[in-house]
């Protein structure tokens, strides 16, 4: 039989096949919690073997809900970034349940808020993922109007009222700076995201508190952030190095901006580990790899995923509960190193 001709599989096929009632094969697959788990793995089981896609007009219709979580995304992203192990964190989250992830993503130049008007009032998912979090964001301040469920990857002004998780970044800029002090550099320069972000005015906290503790200077540049190009942080570098050649520790917010660092630094004649440290934070272990005489922190993006895409089911399921509230505190473990960086600073 020719593909075309084939029957879209329905719930009654699965029905025919495990024995059991349309009703108690609908209510398993929306994991009713009367259904018990050896029930529900078997119908889920078979669905997946034939390739069973609800329809989601049909499921809108008859329940209000979209069985949909939408992940908002900017394009404006490091080309290595966490991005992509984030997006498949959440799908993981979200597998076994009801719900499927639609990632929508939306250009530097459009306004963000407009495809978060989209989702809600067109109603086209249960809830909402957002990153880039500023402290005062107006897609957080409209989702709460709204009464939208939703999570944050980053913690916004109003964080007592929303499910998010976050990393630390405060934390993170004061371990990567004293540890920056510890090898004997005086004279720092943090690559940090744009400063209207939350988890920028963090970085930019911890490093003036780390600053102090170990009484060296450390600054935020002021050509370039983590989100930039390359070319972009590498004319930036280059030309704050033109100005101030004592520079001797940078701090990079992202593997991209790190890169771009270290290349220019090279490019100038500039010995890693020797004459000058970059430290980053990363979620792929690379940067050590890339260059031995690298530091950076460990950031568990898996983690963050999953427990997003947990707290945005739970905003969708619970309304009433308490939202789910998760923070990544690094820590002197949190530190990668190879080679060189292991030895003390010339």
């Amino acid at each position: 039989m020719a593909a075309r001709d084939r029957k879209k599989p329905t719930l009654k096929t699965i029905s025919e096949l495990s024995g059991l009632a349309i009703p108690t094969v609908s209510r398993a697959l929306h994991d009713a919690p009367d259904i018990g788990a050896e029930t529900k793995e078997r119908v889920r089981r078979i669905a997946a073997e034939i390739g069973y896609v609800p329809n989601r007009a049909g499921v809108r219709l008859k329940t209000g809900k979209t069985n949909v979580i939408a992940l908002i995304l900017s394009t404006e992203h490091e080309i290595l970034n966490h991005t992509a192990r984030m997006i498949s964190a959440i799908a993981g989250g979200l597998s076994g349940t009801r719900y499927h992830l639609n990632v929508t993503p939306y250009f530097p130049k459009d306004d963000p808020m407009v495809p978060v008007r989209y989702v809600v009032e067109n109603r086209s998912a249960d809830a909402v993922i957002l990153n880039q979090i500023q402290p005062e964001d107006p897609r957080v301040k409209y989702l709460l109007e709204e009464e939208f469920p939703f999570a944050t990857h980053g913690r916004s002004a109003w964080r007592e009222r929303h499910a998010y998780f976050d990393y630390d970044n405060e934390a993170f800029a004061f371990l990567a700076v004293s540890r920056l002090a510890e090898r004997g550099r005086r004279n720092v320069v943090v690559v940090a995201p744009p400063i209207a972000q939350n988890y920028a005015q963090d970085i930019a906290a911890g490093t003036a508190r780390a600053a102090r503790t170990a009484g060296i200077s450390a600054r935020l540049a002021e050509d370039a952030t983590s989100d930039d190009s390359t070319d972009r942080i590498a004319v930036a570098i280059s030309a704050l190095l033109d100005r101030d050649p004592t520079v001797d520790g940078i701090l990079c917010a992202s593997t991209t901006a790190a890169m771009a660092v270290v290349a220019t630094l090279e490019a100038r004649g500039r010995v890693l580990g020797k004459d000058v440290d970059v430290i980053a934070k990363e979620a792929v272990n690379f940067l050590t790899l890339f260059r031995p005489q690298m530091l950076a922190l460990t950031e568990d993006v898996a983690r963050a995923g999953d427990f997003l895409a947990k707290a945005a089911i739970r905003a969708v399921e619970h309304p009433d509960a308490p939202p789910m509230q998760g923070l990544e505190v690094p820590d002197r473990d949190s530190f990668r190193t190879g080679g060189l960086l292991s030895a003390p600073a010339s």
